[in-house]
């Protein structure tokens, strides 16, 4: 995503990561047509301005993933490394309307009465950003090396997918049905975030098994990328909970207005 300087003969496996991009697409737009998409047009999704512009920034890094990745396969560096600086433009982005979001549901939890329930899954999509944020930075920080660069791309915007997972798992739970979302009821439990998080890592299992078969052993990346996803959606649980991220999610509430 971000401007990278990749030799076309150190490049392997290109069209495996515009598929891996195409896949990461479908499950963003897939996750989210019940509870987002396929209400625009009824006018029946409730919400303010506020999400949707944080559904058209996540939806457009989705996008750009998958052009970037296209462009490095077929080797149009040059437009791969312009719209790089876009990427991180939109990625900063993501982070500021992300948190900001994440607060406004949290908020509005409260509003409606489900106090320590809605402080506790703030940590959710927190942490899903923070993941994200981290990859990416990552991610720039390893430019000039592209087998980590892209490996971590990808990292980063598998760790945002765990929204568009989780909603599937609310329509099947709920039954969906015109305005139904996360957000306009009680929190969901916090198995809704850890199953589909840890059903997300499978791709990370296909990343490494991939590079198995290509390279004799998985990249770094992944293993670092594994533990680091499996570690956060396993640990959410029991610190939702704790005294310190209550009061911590409580003053988040109050600066935010």
């Amino acid at each position: 995503m971000a401007a990278t300087a990749i030799h076309p003969a150190r490049e392997t496996g290109g069209y495996f990561y515009v598929w891996m991009a195409a896949i990461f697409a479908l499950i963003a737009f897939g996750g989210f047509a019940p509870t987002y998409w396929l209400q625009l047009a009824p006018r029946t999704f409730v919400g303010p301005p506020l999400l949707h512009i944080h559904g058209a920034l996540f939806s457009a890094w989705t996008l750009l993933l998958l052009s970037q990745t296209w462009l490095a396969a077929n080797g149009r560096l040059d437009h791969h490394r312009a719209w790089g600086l876009a990427g991180i433009a939109l990625a900063s982005a993501m982070v500021v309307v992300g948190i900001t979001a994440a607060i406004y549901s949290m908020k509005v939890g409260l509003a409606a009465g489900y106090g320590d329930k809605s402080r506790g899954f703030l940590l959710v999509p927190l942490t899903a950003i923070g993941l994200f944020a981290g990859f990416f930075v990552a991610a720039i920080a390893n430019i000039n090396r592209p087998e980590w660069h892209k490996r971590l791309i990808l990292l980063a915007t598998l760790s945002l997918l765990q929204a568009a997972l989780a909603r599937v798992f609310f329509v099947i739970a709920t039954g969906g049905g015109p305005g139904a979302r996360p957000g306009l009821g009680p929190p969901p439990p916090m198995a809704i975030a850890l199953v589909p998080s840890l059903v997300l890592n499978l791709l990370v299992v296909a990343g490494m098994v991939y590079d198995w078969r290509k390279r004799g052993k998985p990249h770094p990346a992944w293993i670092v990328g594994l533990v680091a996803i499996t570690a956060v959606v396993v640990l959410r649980g029991p610190l939702s909970t704790t005294p310190g991220w209550l009061t911590f999610a409580e003053s988040l509430g109050h600066i935010a207005g």
